[in-house]
């Protein structure tokens, strides 16, 4: 048996998407895969999405995966390079609490004397409708349907059905309506949420409507006793599922809720959920008022993601009274103004109109470049592992590539990738980028990303071994491959290329030497190439620290790779349970060490980025700015929220941060300062 030791990367948990996702990965191996929450002492099959869900892991939770069967080392391999690259991507960017503060009642609109209902606000806009009250539906007739000998067959009948509905509706949507969709259908098709509806009728002798609704309260309320907001607002796709299960299979009790919205209309109900936002008309949903969704929950992000407003916090019966009556939901100031007379009504109207214009001008501001308050310019840049990912990034607001996971490419087949193989990726990227940036890293292969291939002996302490820069002169063949194929794609874009794991000048000299031979022999194939081509390194081993200024003479740039170097800095395994407490970049010593490195770069005219988790953390981008970096690369998802904060925060303010941050004695200390630390509210216009 194999096994991988991981820390739960995912802000929200463990919840239905990379659930899904991880399922996904496991179901390919042949190989027992075991989830396990160290924290909970929860097991479970990790090729069932229910049961991973099931197990309540929380983000930074200590977990593993054991993985035992004929093909357990190509599984481990793969999975691993999963975890500790592409996992965090499949969890859900959720909104600032800034974005879901109420602004202050403006004094135009309080003059007015509105009739007012206060709210908090879940997603923000305007709407402008009628309020239509929602009742929620009673399951209690499904409950009492007695036992049937046909109740396995319509149970079969009822599960295919609804796998072949949300198909259709994967095959017309796209977007977080797709992601949510294939979520519910992993769910669905879960062996554990199948096998406990038939265990429930064949063991406690339940009617299968008893048996659906007993499941869908078994699983729910597991993920209701849940610590963590995001898993137990899971608790609406379970019954959303388990609804559609039943309606399917008795349609004439299906109940005549009225969803069809005719005119413009603010829905009023307890909850909603994701199935029954999907099946509204958009274009009359001029907002939402939900009592107990919570911030998190799928219904909430289809409505983000659709710009319609929601709010929470009004009790049903108070509203009840107003049902049919005209009102604006202004989820911006976090108020329901009824029966508007018509001073109310031209307000809104034109504040509208100024909103349709912001919202075009903020669309238009995700692609503009990045600037800080007081116009200091720093790139954002997106984190990639394979050319289809491209042109997603670069529509969240990418302005380059700054970190291209090129051993992408190797991982997971029999044989390293030919030249053409590689320059076709290659161009592809840079065809799709246009002029914009992308940095290539070179294969960081071996050590914890075993290449079967390669036939480097397994590693005790792999991250500290035999991998990246370290076995290109063993492989020197497989890496001028690689360099030739960059050259060459390099003619038709704006490429880079970035070094991992260097950590003395005679491998940086060495690969220049490389560079230059394949470049030769391109002159001499006759093959289109660039003649030169822009390099750095990845700062992720301590002692470059020390010769940055040698460095200078021979490099161009400079990417630090926080994930790394912060383990190598403080000695500790982020992996292991035991000492991951101490994985912790925002420490004195590490903000010493980015200040000498940039401080250093910069005294000799070179550029500074950092490419690991750190740079897309929204908490500690005034101390990035401070600290002076010339670009922050991450996960594409997480750029447009970076990029609106960083128009927030004023350089020289953030300058003054970073320098008293530097001066602590502790994280303690610089967490507090960080709290402390409140950037000004920008009143310029998106379009400044």
């Amino acid at each position: 048996m194999l096994t991988i030791q991981f820390l739960c990367p995912l802000p929200n948990g463990l919840h239905a998407r990379p659930a899904w996702e991880l399922k996904e990965q496991c179901s390919q191996w042949q190989s027992e895969i075991t989830f396990i929450n160290h924290r909970q002492n929860a097991k479970a099959d990790a090729k069932s999405s229910l049961a991973l869900i099931g197990t309540g892991t929380l983000f930074n939770d200590s977990c593993s995966l054991n993985i035992s069967g004929s093909d357990e080392e190509q599984a481990r391999r793969v999975l691993e390079e999963y975890i500790q690259v592409r996992f965090i991507d499949s969890d859900s960017v959720q909104p600032t609490q800034a974005e879901l503060t109420a602004h202050p009642l403006p004094r135009s609109l309080s003059r007015l004397n509105p009739d007012l209902l206060y709210g908090n606000v879940l997603a923000s806009g305007v709407g402008v409708g009628t309020l239509t009250l929602l009742q929620s539906d009673s399951l209690d007739s499904y409950r009492a349907i007695p036992a049937s000998a046909q109740d396995s067959t319509r149970l079969e009948y009822s599960l295919a059905t609804l796998a072949e509905q949300l198909n259709q509706q994967l095959r017309e949507r796209d977007g977080e309506s797709k992601t949510i969709l294939s979520a519910h259908l992993s769910l669905i098709q879960d062996d554990e949420f199948a096998g406990n509806i038939r265990h429930l009728m064949a063991e406690q002798h339940q009617g299968l409507g008893a048996a659906i609704i007993s499941n869908m309260e078994q699983v729910c309320a597991k993920l209701s006793a849940s610590t963590s907001d995001y898993l137990r607002e899971r608790v609406s796709d379970i019954r959303d599922i388990s609804e559609q299960l039943l309606h399917i299979t008795w349609p004439e009790l299906k109940p005549r809720n009225n969803l069809v919205l005719e005119k413009p209309t603010i829905l009023v109900a307890e909850d909603l959920t994701p199935s029954q936002f999907l099946s509204l008309d958009l274009k009359n949903l001029a907002g939402m008022i939900l009592e107990k969704t919570g911030r998190t929950s799928h219904t909430l992000i289809l409505a983000r993601a659709s710009a319609i407003p929601v709010l929470s916090g009004l009790p049903l019966d108070a509203i009840a009274r107003y049902a049919g009556q005209p009102a604006v939901l202004d989820a911006q100031c976090g108020v329901l103004a009824i029966n508007p007379n018509d001073a109310v009504s031209g307000y809104y109207q034109v504040a509208q109109t100024l909103a349709d214009k912001r919202q075009k001008q903020q669309a238009q501001a995700a692609a503009q470049l990045a600037y800080s308050r007081d116009n200091k310019r720093i790139d954002i840049a997106a984190n990639i592992g394979t050319a289809l990912e491209a042109p997603g990034a670069f529509a969240n607001g990418a302005e380059g590539v700054g970190l291209f996971r090129t051993e992408m490419l190797y991982m997971d087949r029999d044989s390293a990738p030919d030249e053409q193989e590689q320059f076709e990726a290659y161009q592809q990227v840079l065809l799709a980028a246009g002029d914009k940036p992308i940095i290539f890293r070179t294969m960081d292969i071996g050590g914890d990303k075993s290449i079967p291939y390669l036939n480097i002996p397994q590693e005790e302490n792999p991250f500290l071994g035999y991998r990246a820069v370290r076995i290109y002169p063993e492989f020197a063949g497989l890496f001028r491959t690689q360099l030739r194929a960059i050259l060459r794609a390099a003619s038709f874009g704006n490429a880079q290329l970035m070094i991992p794991m260097v950590h003395s000048l005679d491998q940086i000299l060495w690969v220049k030497g490389e560079i230059q031979k394949a470049i030769v022999e391109l002159k001499r194939d006759g093959l289109r190439h660039a003649e030169t081509i822009t390099l750095g390194i990845m700062v992720e081993v301590p002692s470059v620290c020390y010769i940055i200024d040698h460095f200078c003479d021979e490099v161009d740039f400079f990417s630090i790779g926080s994930n790394d170097m912060t383990q190598y800095l403080y000695a500790v395994d982020r992996n292991n349970p035991r000492v991951s407490p101490l994985y912790n970049p925002i420490t004195p010593s590490f903000l010493r060490m980015l200040q000498q490195i940039v401080t250093t770069a910069h005294q000799r005219g070179k550029w500074v980025g950092i490419c690991g988790e750190l740079g897309g953390e929204s908490r500690y981008l005034p101390l990035l700015l401070g600290l002076g970096l010339d670009e922050l690369s991450m996960s594409s998802p997480r750029i447009p929220a970076v990029k609106s904060q960083l128009r927030q925060l004023d350089s020289e303010a953030c300058r003054e941060l970073a320098r008293q941050a530097c001066e602590c004695r502790s994280a303690q200390e610089i967490e507090a300062l960080l709290t402390a630390f409140t950037p000004e509210e920008d009143v310029r216009p998106p379009w400044c």
